[in-house]
């Protein structure tokens, strides 16, 4: 488990979710709004990289009340 202080895990709880919702949103609906051809692959390191982001978010919590 993740030794954090306090104060350290609650931000990293707070801000990784809106992180993943970034990089998917960015790597997925992004793609609209440029000129090239949808790309399946940015999809999939999209959604590789927002449930990366919410299982770091979910292990990080799992401390949160001193278990």
């Amino acid at each position: 488990m993740l030794r954090l202080p306090k104060r350290r895990r609650e931000l990293l709880i707070d801000k990784l979710p809106d992180a993943a919702n970034v990089a998917l949103g960015a790597l997925v609906f992004g793609q609209f709004l440029r000129d090239g051809p949808y790309s399946i692959v940015a999809v999939v390191i999209g959604a590789a990289t927002w449930l990366g982001l919410m299982a770091v978010a979910w292990l990080v919590s799992e401390g949160r009340d001193g278990r």
